[in-house]
């Protein structure tokens, strides 16, 4: 079917789904609060229908998030030929997955008092496995896998709002740079992560400690050594060969972490200046220090 006039502009789709218990609901609450019309537990069948003609089903609506699981009979096995369905030139389409380690999913199905839909009168461990294993395929595929295991409502929010947030409004693979220390953990949900621990640190030096990666004194410290602007030249280099495979195999979203020590000097100053070539190379790049305030 032909898309009506003055519809051509693509919608955007994001499809939540996951372990049940993971947080998908929370997840949708996030993108109602983006704009995002939301439809919780939509029946595959009317989800085909939307996929094979989005305007009509939107009308003026542009973005569309839609929450689809195991609750839904046949799902493990319809979901994926519905996905196959998607006209990417229509639909600019996000698999979103979420998940939690047994031990929060057991939590929380115990502090809820609610029971696990796959478990049936059995203890709600067996069935988080089962479903587990139901889905790996379909997390292996996902665009996005976020794990809720350790996150508050609160950082669940800004992390779909750090990534999501102008998704309605650019095309293309969206790049989420996030600076940050090592010394606090690694960032969930990085897709690619540089050390850049051996880079000078402006901590030590007399001046530098209490300031950070945006200041010009720290950069201008760190453009002094030869190491600094040859990282910058080659991860830029890098991201720019990666970028246009990964848009081809419509990927909507890359997570790039930079890592320094305590995530506030060089982590901060590589992230700030790869934003900057980035976006001047025309590449959607958001910034976010996670550690910035430490």
């Amino acid at each position: 079917m032909a898309t009506p006039a003055g519809s051509s502009e693509s919608v955007r789709l994001v499809l939540i789904t996951g372990l049940s218990g993971s947080g998908k609901s929370t997840v949708a609450n996030c993108f109602e609060d983006l704009d995002f019309y939301c439809v919780d537990n939509l029946p595959l069948p009317l989800l085909r229908e939307f996929v094979d003609d989005p305007h009509r089903i939107l009308g003026a609506r542009r973005a569309i998030a839609v929450v689809t699981d195991v609750r839904t009979p046949g799902f493990a096995e319809e979901f994926p030929r519905v996905m196959e369905r998607i006209d990417r030139d229509r639909v600019h389409s996000t698999l979103l997955f979420l998940e939690a380690s047994d031990e929060t999913l057991v939590r929380r199905f115990s502090e809820t008092r609610r029971s696990h839909p796959l478990a049936g009168n059995r203890p709600a461990i067996e069935g988080i496995r089962e479903e587990r294993a139901l889905l790996a395929d379909l997390r292996a595929g996902a665009d996005m896998v976020l794990d809720s295991s350790e996150w508050s409502v609160h950082e669940i929010r800004d992390e779909i709002f750090r990534e999501f947030g102008l998704a309605d409004q650019v095309q293309g693979v969206v790049v989420s740079l996030v600076s940050f220390g090592f010394k606090h953990g690694v960032p969930k949900g990085t897709d690619l992560l540089f050390d850049v621990r051996f880079l000078p640190n402006p901590h030590f030096e007399p001046g530098l400690r209490e300031l950070t990666g945006r200041d010009a004194a720290v950069t201008d410290f760190l453009a002094q050594h030869e190491d600094y602007g040859e990282l910058v030249r080659r991860v830029e280099e890098f991201l720019l060969f990666l970028l246009p495979r990964y848009e081809r195999e419509n990927r909507s979203y890359l997570t790039v972490s930079i890592g320094c020590t305590g995530g506030r000097h060089r982590s901060v100053a590589v992230s700030e200046e790869l934003a900057r070539l980035l976006s001047a190379s025309g590449w959607s790049a958001r910034l976010s220090h996670r550690d910035f305030g430490r």
